[in-house]
């Protein structure tokens, strides 16, 4: 069982950045795929980005791609997730998932591990 926490949300002004944490424990984390994903008030979950294994390829959303980026240490079994130009569109609850899948997955019932989220609020 693996469990994530999330962490390093917050309020923003537009334009800003912050970079978000997501530490995970029990279980072994070079075993999973791992991704974020957001959520926004009245709407559905949708992702983010997602990163192998490794490290080595990551992939993104149209939405956040060139300003957000996906890295993960495994010797601290964290991943993180630096957002750049930030925009209130990216206001929301993100989350950081666990999934065994070797391909890239991109749909939420792809993913075993969930954290519990960390609010995200750009103001403009």
């Amino acid at each position: 069982q693996v469990q994530l926490v999330e962490s390093g949300g917050g309020l923003v002004q537009a334009g800003e950045s912050l970079t978000l944490s997501c530490s995970a424990s029990g279980g072994t984390f070079t075993n999973y795929r791992m991704a974020w994903f957001r959520q926004a008030r009245g709407k559905e979950r949708e992702f983010v980005g997602t990163i192998t294994w490794s490290g080595g390829y990551t992939s993104y959303a149209d939405s956040v791609k060139g300003r957000f980026t996906i890295t993960r240490d495994n010797a601290k079994n964290t991943v993180y997730l630096q957002m750049n130009g930030l925009k209130s569109e990216d206001t929301a609850v993100y989350y950081c998932a666990a999934s065994r899948r070797l391909s890239v997955v991109i749909t939420p019932d792809m993913y075993n591990y969930w954290g519990q989220g960390t609010q995200v609020t750009v103001s403009s």
